[in-house]
């Protein structure tokens, strides 16, 4: 061996072919009960949950080879960004699209892996198996009037300038993409409250940030200062840490809240 040769970094062995074990929660309607399924996936490099799951529902079969329905789950982008294929996957919620299984596999060495757990989101009702709904989100989204409003269709030239700070501060909030994983891990959003969450917060500081937004301000800073608004906020700060787009939350929350004083503050003393 050359000494040329003697410093090349040596290859990364391969993993163990062991099969993929994927442990599902599943539910076949919103009133039934929900019931446990193992599946196994024969082992190819560089596969996400998403392509698992692909495997699994053009050949339905447990891994007792029992022959099953299956299993339903949402996907559109396949590249985090549209949020659909959300669940909690070992415990932890994230995009199916984004989980390696390589890197999960990594960690046990040359030892079997684990069944990787697989379950719905249980802040939302669920549809079927991993589908949830997040109606709930984009209703929240309407009550704060999450959009731009205009008076028309026709052309109006150019739009106000934003300064280049703002919007540094606007491309963080606008990747926002209604996933639920601030939601699933904020403790103080249940199925049983009104709570609007940290998404919301995130939202509102985006459009009256906007200089177009700014027109309906105070109608979106009255919307969280209701029932199930930013002064139901527990500042847990589980949001920000599960976030896929690593938006600045926290900052969304205190804005929204500074906002909220504020504005109440005025409305006081102009009556």
């Amino acid at each position: 061996m050359t000494t040329a040769d003697s410093t090349k970094t040596p290859p990364t062995s391969p993993l163990p072919p062991f099969p993929i074990v994927l442990r599902i929660k599943r539910q076949d309607r919103p009133d039934a009960a929900p019931y446990w399924q193992t599946f196994s996936v024969p082992y190819r490099p560089n596969m996400n949950v998403t392509s698992v799951l692909q495997q699994i529902q053009s050949n339905p079969v447990t891994a007792n080879g029992e022959k099953t329905s299956p299993v339903n789950y949402d996907a559109a982008c396949l590249e985090e960004v549209c949020g659909s294929c959300t669940m909690i996957i070992n415990g932890k919620v994230q995009q199916a699209c984004s989980v390696l299984i390589d890197p999960l596999r990594a960690k046990c060495g040359n030892a079997p892996p684990p069944p990787i757990i697989i379950e719905p989101m249980s802040k939302f009702p669920v549809i079927r198996d991993l589908i949830v709904d997040r109606t709930r989100m984009f209703e929240n989204l309407k009550r704060i009037k999450g959009w731009l409003p205009i008076d028309g269709y026709y052309h109006r030239g150019p739009g106000p300038k934003v300064d280049p700070q703002t919007q540094d501060e606007l491309y963080d909030m606008s990747r926002c993409m209604t996933c639920g994983c601030c939601l699933e891990a904020c403790p103080q959003f249940t199925k049983a409250n009104t709570f609007v969450g940290a998404q919301i917060f995130s939202q509102v500081k985006y459009f009256n940030l906007h200089p177009t937004g700014q027109a309906d301000a105070d109608e979106r800073l009255e919307a969280i200062m209701g029932e199930g608004g930013i002064t139901d906020c527990g500042n847990a700060q589980n949001c920000v840490k599960v976030c896929p787009k690593d938006i600045p939350l926290l900052d969304s929350i205190g804005w929204s809240g500074r906002a909220a004083t504020i504005h109440s503050i005025k409305k006081f003393f102009s009556k």
